[in-house]
């Protein structure tokens, strides 16, 4: 069963069960999994189903930073919350280790195609290469981004 057709079914359960957090969480996830599909003009696949639900998760922590800052704790729960029921239908996120490995893979391939060496301009380079492997795996673009720079020393 695929990511969609789950999301379905257990909005069907949130409703017989009535849970209105996960019922509102669900609606929220269907409808931009709907608008992803209309901007795709065809079925939305699990991995851009993932893509979207990424950027579910990643506005959720934004807004809750953001509460947290304006003194608005109650908002910033709620928040949270939603991000947890999000999280569950995505793959376990990547240890850093699989981070770390990736990034060293993808430098080794950079460098192999830049043989002039690589410097924090080619932070671009390494990143495009190494969320490639990291592609399936729910990972933190920033994790990487840092890791990245780390290694190149930008």
């Amino acid at each position: 069963m695929g990511l969609v057709e789950q999301i379905d079914k257990d909005l069907t359960a949130a409703m017989k069960e009535q849970q209105p957090l996960k019922l509102s969480v669900l609606r929220m996830m269907k409808s931009a999994l709907k608008l992803k599909q209309v901007e795709l003009g065809k079925p939305v696949g699990d991995a851009e189903a993932l893509a979207v639900l990424r950027t579910l998760v990643k506005q959720r922590h934004e807004s809750a930073e953001q509460f947290r800052k304006g003194g608005r704790d109650e908002l910033a729960d709620k928040e949270e919350a939603e991000i947890k029921i999000v999280e569950s239908y995505m793959p376990a996120a990547a240890s850093d280790e699989e981070i770390d490995a990736a990034v060293a893979a993808a430098i080794a391939e950079t460098v192999a195609a830049n043989p002039g060496g690589l410097g924090a301009r080619d932070v671009g380079k390494v990143m495009k290469a190494a969320m490639a492997k990291l592609a399936g795996k729910n990972v933190d673009g920033k994790r990487v981004n840092e890791k990245v720079r780390a290694k190149l020393g930008g």
